[in-house]
């Protein structure tokens, strides 16, 4: 098993740099973050807090000739992967493992399609309720990742990452069944974030009432009816499965897309709400619910970018 000794990662949100904050303890400058020039000057600057503590991470351009990395992570919002796969090419080499903790379903086979690399694992970060506020990061609980091989093996990767998150102390799940796993994360996605951000409910909203929990739970009976067509198959019982989860994370926490509503920028919903109607549509399976939270959080979104213009909205 070959050993990891340098990450890259794109994208300092509040989980990358969540994350980040360990590898950097770990690895010191061989964890390099990716980023463009006046991002890598104000890092450099000013450094990256997390949990009250300053990190000064080596910031690198992303221009800059490296040596590849043997792991790199993206981080960034589904919109920025494009971007961001041009970014980081320069750390990407035949042997670089890849881990993508975005949001969603499909970023693995974008990245693929990019690199055609055999050393993507699937992976995404489970009960971080890590929440970002210019350039600090707070948590109360790092979660897990959960990753595993599109083969469901402990393939090399596998183990090379294994033995990553346990010296750098981040907890970690091994799937058996990556494709199941990944969906239960969607289902959760798909539910929490929309709910949450039309809502503008912190988690302890959905923990103290069960009228926006039922909310939530519907949303994802929803995906669990998609998932039997794409062979992933979750049941009731995965989503019995988030309510220990849910609990677990701090009442003052906030999903990524509220963060973004709060902030007046554009969310994810394309892909959580937008996917599940477009598959919807592809399998005949009916979406009421995530057609009308797609349809609200894009109002919300033009009147958040009305309002930061200075454009009065029309009268009818």
């Amino acid at each position: 098993m070959k050993r990891i000794e340098s990450v890259s990662l794109i994208g300092l949100g509040a989980i990358g740099a969540a994350y980040g904050s360990k590898l950097h303890e770990l690895l010191k400058d061989s964890f390099r973050v990716v980023a463009n020039e006046e991002r890598v000057n104000r890092y450099q600057s000013h450094g990256v807090k997390v949990n009250g503590k300053v990190y000064h991470f080596n910031c690198v351009p992303a221009d800059a000739k490296v040596e590849p990395a043997d792991l790199v992570i993206f981080s960034v919002k589904n919109a920025d992967l494009s971007q961001a796969m041009k970014d980081i090419q320069h750390h990407i080499g035949s042997d670089t493992i890849i881990l993508s903790l975005l949001n969603g379903i499909s970023s693995e086979e974008e990245i693929y399609s990019v690199f055609k690399s055999e050393h993507i694992l699937h992976s995404m970060s489970v009960e971080i309720d890590a929440v970002r506020k210019g350039d600090d990061t707070r948590f109360s609980t790092l979660g897990r990742v959960e990753f595993g091989d599109q083969h469901n093996v402990r393939s090399e990767d596998v183990l090379a990452v294994r033995d990553l998150f346990e010296r750098a102390g981040i907890d970690y799940v091994i799937s058996d069944n990556i494709l199941h796993t990944m969906w239960w994360k969607f289902m959760i996605n798909v539910s929490i974030n929309q709910t949450s951000a039309v809502l503008n409910a912190p988690y302890g909203v959905f923990q103290t009432l069960p009228s926006a929990y039922d909310w939530a739970k519907s949303v994802m009976r929803e995906v669990v009816a998609l998932s039997q067509k794409t062979g992933a198959n979750l049941t009731e019982a995965d989503i019995d499965r988030f309510w220990p989860v849910l609990n677990h994370l701090s009442p003052e926490g906030k999903t990524s897309m509220l963060q973004d509503i709060e902030a007046g920028r554009k969310t994810e919903v394309d892909y959580f709400g937008g996917t599940v109607c477009k598959l919807g549509e592809k399998y005949d399976v009916p979406t009421p619910i995530n057609e009308q939270l797609t349809k609200i959080i894009h109002i919300i979104e033009e009147k958040a970018a009305c309002t930061n213009k200075g454009v009065p909205a029309q009268s009818v």
